[in-house]
């Protein structure tokens, strides 16, 4: 499923590619929008970094257009590998509708935990965000951000493996709020998102544990400098629930750079450490991400 992923999400690059030839619409532009400010995809398939939503809505369409994306990812880790490809439209700058499978393999680390080789964890998350008020972009003279609210409900394939490590349920649902800022006079992107979950590793491991089953708020904050108009590095910062006792759970952060190659295709990589995983520490390594879209 992942090598497919990329193979079509390469086509749909390429054909892009060809279509941004014949487009009379500036580069720096695009369906209205300026380049890159719709974010990138992140792990749950949602508009904004790679692991922080934005308030943002995906795509370049303005509030009487629709914009859309396909995006695959890989995070390489030292005793794992974590996948995901989905789709997202937004629709009229105002709703975001995503949806995202991903993938959570084990490879050598399964045998070790029991799982078996190569075990891995799939979970799929729907999600759903709403603008409220504001522009991140074009209220350039008021301090007041982009705000909006949104979904995300989370279904893993593992009910069995997830109850045995002491998780309470293998679906869950996480709220969220974000507001987002970009400063063009400085050339900066400054956003912040508090989510209301349970989920364990994201939902990897399942929702809620022996340790604590109650939705808690948690933080997911952004910063991004544009270099150029196609682009921007910046640093993420999220923090994580600690439900499940047999293993202690780390915040996350990175160190990225996404390049829009056009308005069509954009590229993201990012240095990532996510910590300790299921008992495995120093998850540290390399986020790579390809979107294609309009």
């Amino acid at each position: 499923m992942t090598y497919r992923a990329w193979a079509l999400a390469l086509s749909i690059a390429a054909v892009a590619g060809a279509a941004e030839a014949q487009s009379p619409i500036p580069d720096s532009r695009s369906g209205g929008k300026l380049l890159l400010t719709g974010g990138v995809s992140t792990i749950e398939g949602s508009g904004g970094g790679g692991l922080s939503t934005w308030a943002t809505i995906t795509g370049y369409g303005e509030e009487d257009g629709i914009g859309g994306n396909a995006h695959v990812t890989i995070v390489d880790l030292p005793d794992y590998q974590f996948r995901t490809a989905g789709l997202a439209v937004g629709l009229w700058d105002r709703v975001e509708l995503s949806a995202a499978r991903q993938e959570f393999d084990t490879g050598d680390t399964g045998a070790l935990l029991g799982l078996g080789q190569g075990f891995t964890f799939t979970q799929d998350v729907i999600g759903v965000k709403v603008r409220l008020t504001g522009d991140a972009v074009y209220d350039q003279d008021t301090w007041l951000p982009q705000i909006a609210i949104g979904l995300q409900h989370k279904s893993n394939d593992q009910g069995a493996i997830i109850a045995a490590v002491g998780g309470q349920d293998d679906q869950g649902t996480d709220f969220y709020i974000a507001a987002s800022k970009l400063s063009l006079a400085e050339s900066m992107l400054v956003s912040g998102t508090v989510r209301w979950t349970n989920a364990n590793q994201t939902g990897l491991l399942g929702f809620g544990g022996d340790a604590n089953d109650d939705h808690e708020a948690q933080f997911e904050g952004s910063v991004g400098w544009l270099l150029s108009r196609n682009l921007v590095i910046g640093a993420e910062y999220r923090t994580k629930p600690d439900n499940l006792s047999f293993a202690g759970e780390d915040d996350w952060f990175d160190i990225y750079a996404a390049w829009a190659i056009n308005k069509h295709v954009s590229v993201t990589a990012a240095w990532a450490d996510l910590g300790s995983i299921a008992t495995f520490e120093d998850q540290r390594g390399l986020y790579l991400s390809l979107q294609a879209g309009f």
